[in-house]
């Protein structure tokens, strides 16, 4: 059965992408958009197919989470193949950016990519009949701007979310959830390289984005890792860094005792392990390259407590 109301209970089921087809999208002019507001300035955002060598070197990378997640008992299904490079559309490596499960509700994301807007076809076999889509067309949001703890929902501000895309869930959920909204924090684009909720009591933080002064009140009274960039290890890429850094904070529970991360992230394995949480590591050696950490490239579909 699909259910997901955190991002810690006991995974069952997952989705792991795949970047068969990746592609830089030419004429979507929003994501061209990046040209002019990207920090990076050595070299250009890309156009076009992706790298053959760096699609050949990902999917044998999220072949191996796949595996690794098998092998601790979780169901893991695949998107369904996707000509993005024909289709000028952009990839299928970060399912996480697309869909929003909150509970047993499926959201369509209104991303402002259009060029994403198929890669939910993927998908389709895997999340039922009952998708709610934004009847808002000025709701924006990427489902990554949103941290689950059950009945509270963290929604980021940012380049790739706005007001009204918070207004619309908190509608949509209902009275029963309370949508937290952050603008306070960082405007860049997704939460999941900026709050990582462990378990009740338990969160990490980016220490660059989050101090004791912006800290969601949520979080009033629970134990706090921060790491700032200082703290991480250095993530190669090939030609262009579409992830920060960061990128490193991004990681998969599997349990409240149990993550996926990158196997380089030495102190964060270390402080997480003080916290009685267990770590393994499996590298994604095209995670800035593409965009995508162990949290992007999946959705879960199934977590229970028991």
């Amino acid at each position: 059965m699909l259910y997901s109301p955190n991002e810690y209970d006991n995974l069952r089921s997952i989705v792991v992408g795949t970047a068969t087809k990746a592609n830089w999208p030419v004429k979507d002019k929003t994501f061209r958009a990046l040209e002019k507001i990207t920090k990076w300035k050595q070299t250009p955002v890309p156009k076009g197919p992706v790298n053959a060598r760096v699609i050949e070197e990902a999917n044998i990378s999220l072949d191996i989470l796949a595996s690794t997640l098998e092998g601790l008992g979780v169901n893991v299904v695949r998107p369904d193949y996707r000509d993005y490079q024909k289709n000028d559309e952009f990839y299928g490596y970060c399912p996480r950016d697309r869909v929003l499960i909150v509970g047993s509700k499926v959201i369509d994301a209104p991303m402002a990519y259009a060029c994403r807007k198929e890669e939910i076809s993927t998908l389709y076999p895997y999340l039922g009949n009952n998708i709610i889509t934004c009847d808002n067309p000025e709701a924006i949001f990427d489902a990554a701007n949103i941290c689950r703890h059950n009945n509270d929902i963290l929604y980021l501000l940012s380049s790739s979310a706005n007001i009204q895309g918070a207004y619309w869930l908190q509608y949509t959920l209902g009275s029963a959830y309370k949508v937290h909204v952050l603008d306070n924090i960082y405007g860049g684009f997704h939460i999941d390289s900026t709050i990582a909720i462990i378990r009740e009591g338990l969160v990490v933080l980016n220490a660059d984005r989050i101090t004791e002064r912006n800290c969601p009140s949520l979080f009033n009274g629970w134990d706090k890792i921060y790491l700032s960039m200082k703290d991480l290890q250095e993530q190669p890429f090939y030609e262009y860094p579409y992830a920060s850094n960061y990128i490193a904070l991004n990681f998969l529970s599997v349990t409240s005792e149990l993550v996926i991360c990158d196997p380089k992230q030495y102190y964060l394995r270390h402080l997480l392990q003080k916290f009685g949480v267990e770590t393994i590591g499996v590298d994604l050696p095209h995670s800035r390259t593409l965009g995508g950490g162990h949290h992007c490239v999946t959705l879960d579909l199934a977590r229970y407590q028991h």
